[in-house]
């Protein structure tokens, strides 16, 4: 399986990356976790500690790796392979959280490197290799624009989920998310609700939602909002809430399972 999630700011959309990827590791399945978006906070929802957390350097920040396996020095310029051997990366760099393995994309941050450089290359040539070739399920927690994905990865992508809350902006972006993801041929967009309080809210998403399917809800939770507060693993916080982020597992695995 292959799951891209993406939302608003704010929405859960790490709760919900975080959750997937420690139920199905606990069912026994390889998983990889990437944190794609910038703002990166994966590890902690995994439930890493702070050295841990600390600990897992972002792709784009491997500039010896890069260098060895593109012919040039990230933010050199100049000319560099644009098929970099990425077959052993997930293995030489991620780091197992609670028996996921979690990778940070990182972004290309050196002024005037933009996307056609060595760092942005390898990171796109990973991307490509961990959707079509390998075989673990894998997880890609995103940013509200899905810049990481190109044509050539949206047609490893299983499903792109966007997680919603009750209320316009969500709704509006996922619509945002729905359309570009669209645009570069990922065929299977749904919908995950979050921090639903009633069967009202469910409703008023559904509609809202138009053509996007609404695969799942999660429950309002305080475990859930207490723990990110102290810094904690959502995942099982709450009773009531990893009985829904069950429900939602076992609905992507049917749904994967249908193609």
């Amino acid at each position: 399986m292959k799951i891209a999630i993406s939302g608003k700011g704010g929405v859960g959309k790490t709760t919900l990356s975080s959750g997937l990827a420690r139920l199905w590791a606990e069912e026994g399945r390889r998983v990889v976790a990437i944190d794609a978006d910038p703002d990166a906070n994966l590890a902690i929802a995994l439930g890493a500690d702070a050295a841990t957390e600390a600990a897992c350097v972002p792709l784009s920040h491997w500039d010896d790796l890069i260098e060895e396996r593109t012919g040039a020095r990230p933010g050199a310029g100049g000319m560099f392979r644009l098929n970099p051997e990425v077959a052993d990366v997930v293995e030489m760099c991620g780091t197992d959280i609670g028996g996921v393995t979690l990778l940070k994309m990182g972004t290309v941050e050196r002024g005037g490197a933009g996307c056609m450089c060595a760092e942005g290359t390898f990171l796109k040539a990973f991307l490509q290799h961990l959707l079509v070739q390998r075989g673990d399920v894998a997880i890609l927690d995103m940013e509200a624009g899905i810049e990481h994905l190109g044509r050539g990865t949206a047609e490893g992508v299983d499903v792109f989920v966007v997680v919603v809350e009750p209320g316009s902006r969500s709704v509006h972006t996922a619509a945002a998310v729905h359309a570009l993801a669209r645009d570069i041929g990922v065929r299977d967009v749904v919908a995950v609700a979050n921090k639903v309080r009633d069967a009202s809210d469910a409703e008023y998403l559904r509609e809202a939602l138009g053509d996007i399917p609404l695969l799942g809800v999660l429950p309002e939770s305080d475990g859930v909002r207490r723990a990110d507060r102290e810094g904690a693993s959502p995942y099982e916080a709450d009773p009531a809430f990893s009985e829904a982020l069950r429900g939602i597992a076992h609905a992507l695995e049917e749904r994967i399972g249908e193609k």
